[in-house]
């Protein structure tokens, strides 16, 4: 899972990244207001851990304002604040789910699996599913119709990507946080590269899918009965 973390407490902010990465998570964080907003509107992740009381910008004003620009992810308020008025006022302005500190890490991640679970916007199953494929994430094996291979990781994370908005147009922007992470020095080559070695892979394996480029926008998956992939 792709989360967002915005903490201004950089050990709390540290330790957080360092346990939900031993889960195998992908965290990007930041200890501020505005450029958390900035990070949260570009759309690019599963989660969002928001801290309240933020420089520049307090949590309650950014989750208000990427909720009003149309992004739906989820987000878990994390705060000091814990009076009945203060949760409610925290799950009035967007929020999904609160948890008051101290916490124990162990509550933080089984919120985070419930919420996961009563939102559907990820999967804990490691099998993937779309058309003609199925995809294992764990072992990083696609499956298609004529036999099945494994892909490198950063293959197997841009088809996750894909797989879990099929039909769906997704921006490059978006791409690149997800797959490279939003601070990666990343040549706008490479993303066409490995768009180039997935339509291969999808070849390769007799899927039918097709790996649409949407000119001047991004790409899109969606299955094709006529079979083949664009070009960019």
């Amino acid at each position: 899972m792709k989360i967002l973390l915005i903490e201004d407490d950089k050990n709390l902010c540290e330790l957080l990244q360092f346990q939900l990465e031993s889960e195998k998570h992908q965290v990007d964080s930041c200890h501020d207001g505005r450029d958390g907003l900035d990070l949260f509107l570009q759309n690019a992740h599963d989660l969002v851990l928001l801290d309240r009381m933020l420089p520049t910008m307090n949590g309650l004003l950014v989750l208000k304002k990427a909720r009003n620009a149309g992004v739906t992810t989820p987000v878990i308020l994390l705060t000091a604040l814990g009076e009945l008025y203060d949760r409610i006022e925290g799950l009035d302005s967007g929020a999904d789910d609160y948890i008051v500190k101290p916490f124990e890490y162990e509550e933080l991640s089984a919120r985070i699996r419930s919420l996961g679970r009563r939102s559907g916007t990820w999967e804990e199953d490691s099998l993937l599913q779309y058309g003609d494929i199925t995809y294992d994430t764990s072992l990083r094996i696609l499956q298609g119709p004529n036999c099945g291979l494994q892909l490198s990781g950063r293959e197997g994370h841009l088809l996750e990507v894909f797989l879990r908005n099929p039909a769906s147009t997704i921006k490059r922007m978006v791409i690149f946080s997800k797959v490279w992470g939003v601070d990666a020095p990343v040549e706008e080559s490479n993303l066409d590269t490995y768009i180039h070695f997935l339509r291969k892979r999808l070849g390769s394996v007799g899927s039918c899918l097709n790996l649409k480029t949407v000119r001047g926008i991004g790409y899109l998956l969606e299955e094709d009965a006529a079979g083949g992939s664009d070009v960019p």
